[in-house]
């Protein structure tokens, strides 16, 4: 592959189906979408994690979580596992981001040369109380935040400006540098992640549509299963949204989509007016999906499509335009893919990561390709597991209180039919459990994570001391402090 720039632009919380060149044809994301007309459109990429500190640890390093050992959102990346950037870098690029990060601190060796405006975890700590895994305490306040949704301003709305804005600057002046080798720009927005604001004139547009109301949205409706009904209690969304509520929390997430895709314009067009079109990668993807409404779940940490899948767009040279690529991808892969496009060579650490290069997906199709996700965080009081392998997806709980589910996916893309206890698939079932044990020992992982876990929760005093800190909706943006919210609030 031909050395090239690359420009790689990630939102936060971006369900893919919420985008014009997936399907979908109420949202507005002309910018987006012309990356894939110019380019690849990856329509079984995942998440490694559904949550965003380990999301962004597997993307940064690599290595699946149960690799890493970043497993909440109290475990940030710190850098101390090396990932692309930092082989990037050995290489003499430059890797620079803009925006969010969700690391532990901008001092950290985190595998970018430079920071500008980071957003990292609070504190350095990030949420303790995402690593308490029995008796889990409701997180007060996250039902009344989602009902407030609506038209108006935010902090994120107002950082995304600024991260647009300095990428802009950015191209600016690279256009004038001398740069011997290409370079690596990380552009990270926080939108469309919650709070659900979005400005008034896109807000007004979207509310004024008919929206299609959430899959099984209604309470009568919800899928019954021990994992997903803790879910709901934990982050009190059991208590059902009344229709009006429910479109204004729809209306206002498009709405923050569509400002997102406004920012990746104005960056694209920076792009272009500084001449590097022509020889940069432009890739956007997102670090999990979101929920919204659907089964009555908001917000990401689930294993089913809406959570765990995510967008991944790439165009530029070599890349074929107007391509859809089948084949599982991860976040992982990014580490060898972005090796490979911005040196030309191969990683001297593909051996030793789990990631596998997608660029070879260009030319061929990779039928045997498989990818797993995992998630050992908020609201799990053991882990759950994913494993996507061909037109089928495998979910995995840890414990016998909840039962696995197995979907065909190419077939049953919204999820409705679980093949799990269909004799017709018991074959199937044991095929993909299998796949997801030749990556890891699903029940030793979890006894590890939660080890792990109890350890950090004594560090910081132990289980009251973190309670009585409370917990935060957000995490805030530089220069913002954060809220915390206790049961006594």
């Amino acid at each position: 592959m031909t050395p090239s720039n690359v420009l790689l632009i990630m939102s936060d919380q971006h369900a893919r189906h919420i985008t014009g060149c997936y399907g979908n044809e109420v949202i507005r994301t002309p910018n987006i979408d012309s990356i894939a007309n110019r380019g690849a459109r990856f329509d079984s990429a995942y998440t490694p994690s559904p949550i965003c500190v380990p999301a962004r640890a597997c993307f940064a390093t690599g290595k699946y979580t149960h690799r890493n050992g970043y497993w909440d959102n109290a475990h940030p990346y710190d850098g101390a596992v090396r990932g692309w950037g930092h082989e990037l870098i050995d290489r003499g690029h430059h890797v620079e981001s803009i925006g969010k990060l969700h690391y532990r601190d901008d001092k950290d060796s985190d595998g970018f040369s430079v920071h500008h405006i980071p957003l990292n975890v609070v504190d350095g700590k990030g949420d303790p109380q995402s690593s308490l895994r029995s008796d889990i305490p409701v997180r007060t306040g996250n039902h009344d935040a989602i009902a407030a949704a609506g038209p108006g301003d935010s902090s994120y709305l107002n950082y995304d400006q600024d991260i647009a804005d300095t990428a802009c600057q950015w191209l600016d002046s690279a256009s004038t540098a001398k740069n011997d080798k290409p370079w690596v720009l990380f552009v990270s927005f926080t939108c469309p992640h919650p709070p659900y604001t979005a400005p008034t004139d896109h807000f007004d547009y979207y509310h004024s549509k008919e929206i299609e109301g959430p899959y099984r949205g209604k309470a009568d409706e919800w899928s019954d299963h021990p994992a997903l009904n803790e879910l709901r209690r934990v982050l009190e969304i059991d208590t059902p949204f009344s229709e009006e509520e429910t479109h204004r929390i729809s209306a206002a997430y498009y709405g923050s989509v569509n400002t997102m895709d406004d920012r990746v314009g104005e960056v694209l067009e920076a792009l272009d007016r500084n001449g590097f079109s022509d020889n940069t990668r432009v890739i956007y993807t997102s670090d999990h999906g979101e929920s919204l409404g659907q089964r009555g779940l908001y917000g990401k940490f689930t294993m089913l499509e809406d959570s765990a899948a995510i967008p991944l767009i790439i165009s530029g040279p070599e890349i074929p335009s107007n391509q859809v690529i089948k084949a599982p991808v991860s976040l992982v892969d990014f580490h060898p893919t972005l090796i490979e496009m911005v040196t030309g060579e191969n990683s001297s650490q593909e051996s030793r990561v789990d990631g596998k290069s997608i660029n070879p997906l260009f030319t061929s199709e990779a039928s045997e390709r498989s990818v797993i996700s995992e998630y050992h965080a908020v609201a799990s009081n053991n882990a759950w597991y994913m494993v996507r392998k061909g037109t089928y997806k495998l979910i995995y709980y840890v414990g016998n209180d909840s039962p696995i589910q197995l979907y065909d996916i190419d077939n049953d893309p919204m999820e409705e039919r679980d093949l799990a206890n269909d004799p017709a698939s018991a074959n199937t079932r044991a095929m993909m459990e299998a796949e997801l044990r030749s990556y890891l020992d699903p029940e030793e992982t979890n006894k590890r994570a939660k080890a792990d876990q109890a350890k950090l929760i004594a560090s910081y005093g132990g289980r009251e001391a973190v309670l009585g800190q409370g917990t935060f909706i957000n995490s805030p943006v530089p220069g913002e402090n954060a809220t915390f919210v206790t049961e006594d609030s």
